[in-house]
């Protein structure tokens, strides 16, 4: 789950595109060529513990199935920007759960339980922020709306949960543009999830409306959100007869293109700039998804060798996360010393660097500069993160593990920082800490028994009597009374 106190104070981003929880549209109900929209699963009318099962259910299918972006600077920035929309959402719920896609496609989606998700191409399409933001204004209003409830008490649906694993597979089809999901949806049930994810023009319409509001009220530009719808028509156009990458569930008219622009008109017209967070992330992701390293290298050579500006620092930015890739890390610490000189708070920057110096066995510079971070930064994520990974790299067991418990403790949900503590913990010889770390894990990907079994054995080797083994008893219990659930029924 998200924690707001996890979030870095201050951020920026800056590209566009954009998303959507669906389905192909049935040809034979079309009524025009299907246009990818963006559009989610968000619930509410049924009761919050069957959203909230339906959303952990979601998200275990998800880590099971499913690549995703680890990158600690890649979730810092989504988690800023969707917070910085969610005070103006008009949500019962506010804790939300957010994953990332490691998928160049464009996608995005939220489903029942507040669970919020985007592709990494997602970045990749987006020219600015303000579009970027639109795409999550328009899920958080899915959510708000209780879009997903009101069509399963249209279809008088009768067994929600059952649908969890089909929502997954429908989401997983659409993030990872195969065909990984389909045998969670295949058969006659998955009509009936179609039918339950198709939102009406209605609804559409609707989360556009109340998207544009959440975009105002955050000091963002409503107009990105007919510009995103512009950008998508676009990428419908050069898929020609193509299937979309993504799901859809209903088609993008013309009129509803025009309909939202002349709503984000009605807002007072004024310069929001985007911020430069968002194009440096933006950056790191072209890099990711480059063909090769060596062409991201030349790629953004070549365009700083055309630019006429003085200083572009996001493509130097972008230039030495390439050389980083490239196993030149010598001529990527040059360029981030030099950007961290002129911007010495940026976090960014920073991390950056040091993921560097580590690359070149310079763990003493590395451990300082981010240690000199995280005193002017308590509990950032990035930071932590980065020197974790540098105490490991040197042997420090026991410091990664405090950094890491931290870490944990703000972001339960993120399962890959449960192995890196269970590591941590094996490299510190704490077989106790190792059963505990090991337990979360396989909780969080569903695997009951195992963490029971995990939870077990840390338990045997804990004194009678002592904290720590009344914690693990505890949680133990837990554990078990959701296992004995589960299979009750």
């Amino acid at each position: 789950m998200i924690r707001k106190k996890s979030l870095r104070p201050s951020l920026v981003p800056a590209a566009s595109l954009a998303l959507i929880l669906t389905l192909p549209l049935d040809a034979a109900k079309a009524q025009e060529n299907p246009l990818p929209t963006i559009g989610g699963a968000g619930g509410g009318l049924i009761s919050d513990k069957l959203e909230s099962d339906i959303g952990r259910q979601v998200m275990i299918s998800i880590r099971r199935s499913t690549p995703r972006i680890t990158d600690p600077l890649v979730y810092d920035y989504l988690t800023n920007i969707v917070y910085r929309l969610v005070p103006s959402a008009p949500l019962q719920n506010r804790d939300l759960t957010l994953t990332l896609i490691d998928n160049a496609g464009i996608n995005a989606f939220a489903v029942p339980g507040g669970i919020v998700g985007v592709n990494g191409g997602l970045f990749l399409s987006a020219g600015t922020e303000q579009q970027f933001a639109s795409v999550l204004a328009h899920e958080l209003a899915h959510l708000s709306q209780r879009h997903f409830a009101r069509r399963m008490e249209q279809q008088e649906a009768s067994a929600p949960l059952a649908m969890a694993g089909m929502i997954a597979g429908i989401i997983l089809s659409a993030a990872t543009q195969s065909d990984i999901g389909i045998a969670a949806i295949a058969g006659s049930q998955a009509l009936a999830i179609q039918n339950m994810l198709a939102y009406s023009r209605a609804h559409e319409q609707e989360a556009d409306r109340v998207g544009l509001e959440i975009l105002a009220n955050a000091g963002l530009d409503p107009r990105g959100m007919p510009e995103m719808f512009e950008i998508l028509m676009r990428e419908n156009r050069l898929q020609g007869n193509q299937i979309p990458e993504y799901l859809s569930t209903h088609p993008l008219s013309q009129s509803r293109v025009a309909d939202t622009r002349n709503r984000a008109e009605q807002y007072p017209e004024e310069r929001i700039r985007d911020d430069q967070e968002y194009h440096l992330i933006r950056s790191r992701l072209q890099v990711r998804y480059a063909s090769s390293p060596k062409l991201a290298v030349d790629t953004f050579e070549a365009y700083l060798a055309q630019t006429t500006e003085t200083r572009n620092d996001v493509a130097r930015y972008g230039l030495a996360v390439a050389y980083q890739r490239n196993n030149q890390a010598g001529k990527a610490i040059e360029i981030l010393r030099d950007l961290l000189t002129q911007q010495p708070e940026s976090i960014t920057y920073t991390v950056t660097l040091a993921e560097a110096l580590l690359s070149e066995d310079k763990m003493a510079e590395a451990r300082a500069l981010l240690r000199s971070a995280l005193d002017r930064n308590p509990g950032n994520y990035p930071i932590t993160y980065q020197l974790a990974e540098t105490e490991l790299a040197d042997g420090s067991g026991e410091q990664a593990a405090r950094l890491l418990q931290n870490l944990t403790r703000d972001l339960p949900g993120q399962e890959h920082l449960w192995l890196k503590l269970a590591d941590a913990e094996g490299m510190a010889r704490n077989v106790v800490g190792v059963h505990r770390a090991r337990a979360e894990y396989e909780a969080l990907m569903g695997d009951l028994e195992s963490a029971q079994r995990q939870l077990r054995q840390a338990q045997e080797k804990l004194p009678a009597g002592s904290p720590e083994r009344q914690i693990v008893t505890e949680r133990l219990a837990d554990i078990t009374r959701r296992l004995n659930a589960k299979r009750s029924g």
